[in-house]
């Protein structure tokens, strides 16, 4: 299992640097229009949305999302970034307010639909912090999802090695605190490596701003991991979908990307704004 995952890993990162720095505007758009659309058909899914309901669903979310597509054609850059700015603020309510409160109280709500809404607060700010990150500068999105890779790596083997003290278990059972650790000791050590490299250490603070907004970005990703782990429970599956051997589906591998990168995304427009 794990040689799968690895081998589909390799090829989907070489797949996304490709088209990161290779597709044009419009090519890159119709990627994460894809994206979006496989995010909803997962979460129709999860939510308990069958048939005609979730195509319904699905076509919906994918009517939303080209939409905010259309309406950012002809926009001027502050009209833009004030839509973004909107589903961003919600993204920040969802992951920073209510799905925390949600795990603590073990909510299970029963209503299709309203995890359908849940989905596009989820998914609609995903894609477009993509869309937002990527014409800012594909490095800094490069940056923001290797983190969380690094983070979920370092965690893997540090659970895997340490790993006694159980995160959440009624949630997940295989995260542990250990794994926490071990994720923020990564992301540390990447930090730092990164600073480096790109001379950034020159222009901004590494100690401790970087590195603590490092530990940041572990935090919102085991949160948003741990809220796809609740949702598939109570759906009754141990996977999203079937679309990635050995991984499952899209969303158990953008499940942390979910509640990490609309952030990146407002600090960027925030500092354009400025």
């Amino acid at each position: 299992m794990l040689k799968q995952r690895v081998i589909t890993a390799i090829i989907l990162f070489t797949l996304f640097l490709a088209a990161l720095f290779g597709l044009p505007d419009a090519g890159w758009q119709a990627l994460v229009l894809v994206v979006v659309w496989q995010g909803s058909v997962e979460w129709a899914r999860l939510s308990g949305l069958a048939g005609r309901a979730a195509t319904a669903y699905w076509l919906m979310t994918l009517a939303l999302m080209a939409g905010m597509l259309w309406l950012d054609y002809g926009a001027t850059p502050e009209r833009q970034a004030t839509l973004h700015l909107v589903w961003y603020m919600l993204a920040v309510l969802l992951w920073v307010f209510v799905v925390p409160a949600w795990l603590i109280a073990g909510w299970r709500p029963q209503n299709a639909w309203f995890m359908g809404v849940i989905g596009w607060v989820v998914l609609l700010p995903t894609g477009l912090a993509m869309l937002d990150l990527r014409a800012f500068n594909p490095w800094v999105l490069l940056f923001a999802m290797t983190l969380v890779m690094m983070a979920d790596i370092s965690a893997y083997f540090a659970g895997k090695r340490f790993g006694k003290n159980k995160l959440a278990p009624a949630i997940s059972p295989g995260k542990t605190w250990e794994g926490v650790i071990g994720a923020m000791i990564g992301v540390t050590v990447y930090v730092i490596v990164v600073a480096w490299a790109s001379g950034i250490y020159k222009q901004y603070p590494v100690f401790p701003a970087l590195i603590v907004a490092g530990w940041w970005w572990v935090a919102l990703a085991v949160i948003g991991d741990l809220f796809e782990s609740a949702v598939k429970r109570q759906a009754g599956v141990k996977d999203s979908g079937a679309l990635l051997p050995g991984h499952g589906g899209l969303l158990d591998r953008i499940d942390a990307l979910t509640s990490t990168l609309p952030f990146a995304a407002i600090a960027i427009i925030l500092q354009r704004l400025e």
